[in-house]
C-alpha cells in the first residue's frame, strides 16, 4: 500500500524529517499532553512546509470545525515578498500554531456579535496534517476572542482528557501503576445513498434540502430485501474503488464497503483510531465522498432521510476505551464473571448511559435524523443498552450475591462434514437497540449520517468520566478495595439495569415497558434541545471543564436556530416546486384530459366516458385540496418566522405546525403524482432516482 497515508504528515514522516530532539519534543507533547514550545513550532513548521511543497501544495489553511457541522478553510499561500520584488516560500511556527479566521460570520449563539468578529483556531497537534487540493491543511481548533469554544473540536478534545483522567484514577486504585493515558477509540460506519447528477440536478428539493419533499412510493422498494449485501453495480464500485484511494492518501483506513438495506443506499466503514483522529477521518471521508461522487456524475447523499417510506441513514459510532499499552478496557475477556475491571467499566458505562439518557440522546439529534429515530429502521427515540445473554446472565448473578460463571458460545456445526464447525460467540447482535455492546466496544448506533460524530463523542467521554470520577473517590478511601469493587457493581446493577434491554426494540411493547421503567422517549430534536440546559447536564459539563455554562447556552441556541433555518427552507421549497412545477403540471394534466373528453363528445360518436370524466373529477379535487393546503402552509410559514421572543417557541412552531401542515401538503401532491401521466410530471420520481444508477 505505497499510497496509504502518503499525502500526510504523520509520524513516520515526522521521525524521518525532524531533527531527533525537535521530534522528540512534540511526541512529548502529543503522549503527554504538555504545552508546545514555540521553537518546537518553528522547527516543525519549516519542515512541513517543505514536505508539503514536494506533494504540489502552494497554500496553507487552518482546518477546522465550526458549529455548521462540516469543516472550515481559509487558504494563504506559503510566498512571502521580498525587496527586490521577488518572493520566498516562508510558513513560521507562529502561522503553524495560530490563525484568526472571522468568529462572527460562524454561529455562536450569541458568543459573538456581528462587530465582534476576531476568532482564533489553535493548531492541534494531535491530528496529522496533510495535503488535499494542492493545500497544506493543518487540523485545528477554534474558539473566539474571550476563549470561548466555538467548534465541535475543542469540547472533544477536553472530554478525552476528563475521561483519561478519571480512568486513571480508577486503574491506580486497583493496583495499575503503568499505564499513563486512557485514549478512547472510535470506527464511525458512514451510510449514505447514491444519485444520478442528472436525475439530481431536476430535485429542487435535493438541491437545497438535501432530501426529496415530494415522492409517491414506487412499485418496488426494498421489501424484497435483494440490495443488502448484493453484488455492487460496476459504476457505483468504480465509485467506490476511487473513494478507497482518496481516503487512504489522506491515511483514512476505509476498510468495508457494501450494498445497504435500501435501493441506491450504500455504507463505508473504516478501521477504528483516536476519538480525535476518527472525528477528523470522518470529516474528511463525508467531503471525498461528495466530491468524488461529482467526478462519476453522480451525487451523495448524506441527509438522514433522502427518501420517505424507504430506510435512511446513519451512523454507527464504535466507541472503545483503551490504555496507552494495548489494554482495552471493555474487552471481557474469556471468563468476564471474574473480570473485574472489565465489569467495573461497564458499569460505570451502563450507569452514565442510564443517568444521561437525554444527553445522549441530544447528542445524536438533528432535523433529518427526526425522520429516523423510531420510525421502524433506526434505533427507536428511547436510549437503552443491549448487552446480550451472556452479560445480561453475569449481571443477574452480581445482584444476586456474585458472579461465577460465564455462558459460552461453543461451536456452530452447521451440518456439512466439508464446512468447518464455527466459534460461536457468546452472544447475539441486536440491530434495533440504539447502544449495543458489540464484543469490546459498544455501538452507538443512533448518530445522524450528516453530523460530526464530535459531540456524541464529547458527550459520551464526558458522561463516563463523571461516573468513573464516583468510582474512584469510592475506591481511593476504601480500605478494602475489592470489596468495593463488588459493592459498587452490585449496586450499579440494581439501580441501573431499568436501562438495559435485549429484546426487539422497534416494538410497541418496547414502548410501553420502557414508560414503566421510567425511561425518556424524547421523539423529536426541539424536545431534545432542553437537554443542553438541563441543570444535571450543564453541572457535569463545566465540573470536567468540557464546556462552560456560557458555551453550553450558546449551543443550545445555535441548535435551536438550525432547527429553525432547516424548516424554514425546507418549507420554502416546498412551496416553490409545489407552485411552480407541481400546480402547473396538474393544471396541463387536467386541461388536457378536459380537452381530450370533449374532443370525443363533440364526434357525436356515443363512448363510454366514464373513466376519463372520473380521473378528471379526481385530479380537479386534487387540484383544489393542493391549492387550498399551499396557502395553509404559508400562513403557518409566515406565522413562525414572524414569530418572536422566546426561541424555542419558535422552534416548537415549525416542528408542530409547520412540518405536520408540509406532511399534509406532500400528501396530495404524492397522491396527484400517482394520477398524472409521467411525461407531464415535472420531476424524476422515486423509481428514477432510486433505481437508475
Amino acid at each position: 500500500m505505497g499510497i496509504y497515508g502518503s499525502n500526510v504528515f504523520n509520524d513516520a514522516v515526522m521521525k524521518e524529517r525532524l531533527p531527533k530532539a525537535t521530534y522528540k519534543a512534540l511526541r512529548k507533547t502529543i503522549e503527554e499532553g504538555l504545552s508546545l514550545d514555540p521553537a518546537v513550532a518553528d522547527v516543525v513548521a519549516s519542515v512541513m512546509k517543505d514536505w508539503a511543497i514536494e506533494k504540489g501544495a502552494t497554500h496553507f489553511t487552518h482546518w477546522f470545525q465550526p458549529m455548521t457541522g462540516i469543516t472550515a478553510e481559509k487558504h494563504d499561500a506559503f510566498i512571502s515578498p521580498t525587496g527586490d520584488g521577488k518572493a520566498i516560500m516562508e510558513f513560521s511556527g507562529k502561522e503553524l500554531i495560530k490563525g484568526e479566521p472571522d468568529a462572527s460570520s460562524f454561529p455562536s449563539g450569541g458568543l459573538r456579535a456581528t462587530f465582534e468578529a476576531r476568532g482564533y483556531t489553535a493548531w492541534d497537534c494531535t491530528s496529522p496534517a496533510f495535503v488535499k487540493d494542492d493545500s497544506l491543511c493543518i487540523p485545528t481548533a477554534f474558539c473566539s476572542y474571550t476563549g470561548e469554544a466555538l467548534d465541535k473540536k475543542t469540547p472533544l478534545l477536553r472530554s478525552m482528557e476528563a475521561i483519561s483522567k478519571q480512568a486513571l484514577r480508577v486503574l491506580r486504585a486497583l493496583g495499575n501503576t503503568s499505564t499513563k493515558k486512557v485514549i478512547t477509540t472510535v470506527g464511525p460506519e458512514q451510510e449514505y445513498f447514491i444519485v444520478d447528477k442528472k436525475l439530481y440536478d431536476q430535485r429542487k428539493d435535493l438541491i437545497y434540502t438535501g432530501r426529496t419533499l415530494f415522492g409517491a412510493k414506487p412499485p418496488k422498494g426494498q421489501e424484497l430485501e435483494d440490495h443488502y449485501f448484493g453484488s455492487i453495480k460496476e459504476r457505483i464500485s468504480a465509485y467506490m474503488k476511487e473513494i478507497d484511494e482518496e481516503l487512504w492518501k489522506l491515511g483514512v483506513s476505509a476498510k468495508t464497503k457494501h450494498n445497504e438495506v435500501a435501493p441506491a443506499q450504500h455504507e463505508l466503514a473504516p478501521i477504528f483510531t483516536t476519538t480525535n483522529i476518527a472525528t477528523d477521518h470522518n470529516q474528511l471521508t463525508m467531503e471525498v465522498m461528495k466530491k468524488v461522487a461529482l467526478r462519476h456524475d453522480l451525487v451523495c447523499l448524506l441527509h438522514e432521510k433522502p427518501f420517505a417510506g424507504i430506510n435512511g441513514s446513519g451512523k454507527h459510532n464504535n466507541w472503545s476505551m483503551g490504555t496507552d499499552d494495548g489494554m482495552n478496557l471493555l474487552d471481557p475477556g474469556h471468563t468476564p464473571h471474574d473480570n473485574q475491571q472489565f465489569l467495573l467499566f461497564l458499569c460505570a458505562v451502563i450507569k452514565a448511559v442510564d443517568e444521561y439518557a437525554d444527553f445522549l440522546r441530544v447528542s445524536a439529534a438533528n432535523p433529518g435524523n427526526d425522520h429516523r429515530l423510531g420510525a421502524n429502521e433506526a434505533p427507536p427515540a428511547i436510549i437503552s443498552i443491549f448487552l446480550g445473554e451472556q452479560l445480561q446472565d453475569i449481571l443477574e448473578q452480581i445482584e444476586k450475591g456474585g458472579a461465577t460463571s460465564s455462558k459460552t458460545g461453543g461451536l456452530m456445526d452447521i451440518g456439512v462434514i466439508t464446512l468447518p464447525a464455527l466459534p460461536k460467540d457468546a452472544t447475539d447482535r441486536n440491530r434495533t437497540s440504539p447502544f449495543a455492546f458489540t464484543g469490546n466496544k459498544f455501538e452507538f448506533r443512533m448518530c445522524p449520517s450528516s453530523g460530526s460524530i464530535a459531540e456524541p463523542n464529547y458527550v459520551l467521554n464526558t458522561i463516563v468520566a463523571e461516573i468513573l470520577d464516583e468510582v474512584a473517590d469510592r475506591l481511593e478511601k476504601a480500605q478494602d478495595v475489592e470489596a468495593e469493587v463488588s459493592a459498587i457493581l452490585t449496586e450499579y446493577v440494581a439501580k441501573h439495569k431499568k436501562v438495559v434491554f435485549n429484546g426487539n426494540g422497534y416494538s410497541d411493547e418496547w414502548v410501553v415497558e420502557a414508560e414503566k421503567r421510567g425511561l425518556p422517549n424524547i421523539k423529536t430534536t426541539v424536545e431534545a434541545i432542553k437537554a443542553l440546559i438541563a441543570e444535571k447536564n450543564l453541572a457535569v459539563m463545566e465540573k470536567h471543564a468540557v464546556l462552560s455554562r456560557v458555551e453550553m447556552e450558546s449551543r443550545y441556541e445555535i441548535s435551536l436556530e438550525n432547527y429553525i433555518k432547516t424548516i424554514n427552507i425546507e418549507a420554502l421549497t416546498m412551496l416553490e416546486m409545489a407552485k411552480r412545477e407541481i400546480l402547473p403540471a396538474v393544471i396541463k394534466f387536467a386541461t388536457g384530459l378536459a380537452t381530450s373528453i370533449n374532443a370525443i363528445k363533440a364526434t357525436g360518436v356515443a363512448a363510454d366516458l366514464t373513466a376519463q370524466t372520473e380521473l378528471l373529477t379526481e385530479v380537479s379535487a386534487l387540484t383544489a385540496s393542493l391549492k387550498k393546503n399551499i396557502t395553509v402552509l404559508e400562513e403557518a410559514v409566515e406565522k413562525a418566522a414572524n414569530a418572536h421572543g422566546d426561541t424555542y417557541e419558535q422552534a416548537a412552531l415549525f416542528r408542530f405546525d409547520v412540518f405536520e401542515k408540509m406532511g399534509v401538503l406532500r400528501e396530495v401532491a404524492d397522491t396527484l403524482e400517482t394520477l398524472v401521466e409521467k411525461d407531464v410530471w415535472p420531476m424524476p420520481t422515486y423509481g428514477d432516482l432510486l433505481f437508475n444508477v
